[in-house]
């Protein structure tokens, strides 16, 4: 009766290891709360990390469209510092045209030609010569406006299901926002991100029916480079 004892435990101790693989190769998902949101999870990633930007310059190319179909695209340097301040370099279809913005203000300054900088032009930033042809104002063009805008939404308009995907260094993810112009009329959000830095590379705005509206692409980012306050100045 020892002896059959003695085997049984030889026998079980034998699978253990086999069995303690089995379970930590279980999926982590496996037991986290059923009710766990990824996108907001991202969105407060995205915030902590934004935190520690204290500058950041980009190439950016924007894509619009009306009724669904493509009508222009933009192509520009894009520079940001806090406290807000921005200044945007175009190269298309405005090349050698500055836009400089700071501090909330209710105007922006426009320099037409950078070769005359003397040449200065100042708008209201709710100036429809000034605003993209989707209605978005120069104030509302830096991330750290999107990413409170991204975490307002969650919070305030109702998600359909998480539309989420994680693939290598990226992260894809949809979610509903009201518009940036009017607020009033929902609209859908598709972003992809990096998780190098937590920051969007690429950005599609669409209507409640799915046409596009939007598409913003982020290259090339260069962050905290101590960017110098006079090329700000307006």
């Amino acid at each position: 009766m020892a002896e059959m004892f003695e085997i049984k435990i030889k026998s079980v101790s034998r699978f253990l290891p086999v069995l303690l693989l089995l379970f930590w190769a279980l999926p982590l998902s496996a037991t986290e709360p059923s009710g766990e949101n990824p996108v907001m999870a991202v969105a407060e990633k995205m915030e902590a990390a934004f935190k520690e930007v204290k500058d950041y310059t980009c190439d950016i190319e924007q894509i619009f469209f009306k009724n669904g179909v493509e009508e222009e695209r933009r192509q520009f340097t894009f520079y940001f510092k806090r406290e807000k301040k921005i200044r945007v370099d175009f190269s298309s279809p405005h090349s050698g045209m500055t836009v400089l913005y700071q501090g909330n203000a209710e105007e922006l300054t426009v320099i037409p030609l950078r070769f005359l900088p003397f040449i200065r032009l100042h708008y209201s930033v709710d100036d429809p010569r000034v605003r993209t042809p989707a209605g978005q104002r120069v104030s509302q063009s830096d991330i750290g406006y999107f990413i409170e805008f991204f975490i307002r939404s969650l919070k305030t308009v109702q998600q359909g299901e998480a539309d989420y995907r994680e693939e290598g260094n990226r992260i894809t993810f949809q979610f509903r926002a009201l518009d940036f112009t009017k607020g009033t009329s929902v609209e859908k959000y598709r972003v992809t991100l990096l998780r190098m830095n937590w920051l969007p590379v690429r950005i599609e705005r669409y209507t409640p029916e799915g046409k596009p509206i939007e598409i913003d692409i982020i290259q090339n980012y260069r962050i905290n480079t101590h960017l110098e306050d006079t090329l700000f100045a307006p």
